[in-house]
């Protein structure tokens, strides 16, 4: 319990800066303070699934320092923030599904592993979504921290399995590449 109070406590996030950015009517700012750290908006875009472009998800990365390569965002022992609001409903079910493929796409032997163990426990934890809901994954040198509406959904204290699922969003197979190139702010 007290862990789970010290965790929604490192997690909390407040907003630094009055001016904003906007995308598909979703506002974020363009940084936040997180644990004693300035972030600055580096990119924000949309998620969207098929050639009908149906939208999913706005995603916002913050970062200690604006930056265009996303190798080098990846292997920084900076901390970074990775703020994802719904757009639609999405089921437990699909919403693990595309964890799944985006662990597979992005990490593969030999030149990159992880444990499956590891990905099946990350991924057992991700609940059905509704429009509105909103998921932050925290990063820094130690792994990572993933809330969901606030609420702690476990901490990752493996920085190798934290760079992994950054590199879902940013790594050479993303979901959406249009979205990838977004939070790289190009």
């Amino acid at each position: 319990m007290i862990r789970n109070l010290i965790l929604a406590a490192l997690v909390a996030i407040c907003v630094s800066s009055a001016s904003a950015a906007t995308v598909d009517g979703v506002t974020m700012p363009n940084a936040r303070m997180v644990q004693g750290r300035q972030l600055v908006l580096n990119g924000m875009g949309e998620r969207t699934y098929s050639f009908l472009r149906i939208r999913i998800y706005v995603a916002a990365l913050y970062l200690e320092h604006r930056s265009h390569d996303a190798e080098a965002i990846l292997r920084s022992p900076e901390t970074k923030l990775l703020n994802v609001r719904f757009l639609r409903d999405v089921s437990a079910e699909d919403a693990r599904k595309s964890w799944r493929t985006g662990f597979a796409n992005n990490c593969q032997p030999p030149s990159c592993t992880v444990n499956p163990a590891e990905v099946e426990e990350f991924i057992s934890r991700v609940p059905a979504v509704h429009q509105g809901d909103n998921s932050m994954l925290l990063f820094t040198a130690r792994g990572a921290i993933v809330t969901f509406n606030g609420r702690p959904m476990g901490d990752i204290n493996d920085p190798h399995f934290a760079y992994v699922l950054l590199r879902t969003f940013l790594g050479p197979a993303p979901a959406s590449p249009d979205l990838k190139q977004a939070l790289l702010g190009l």
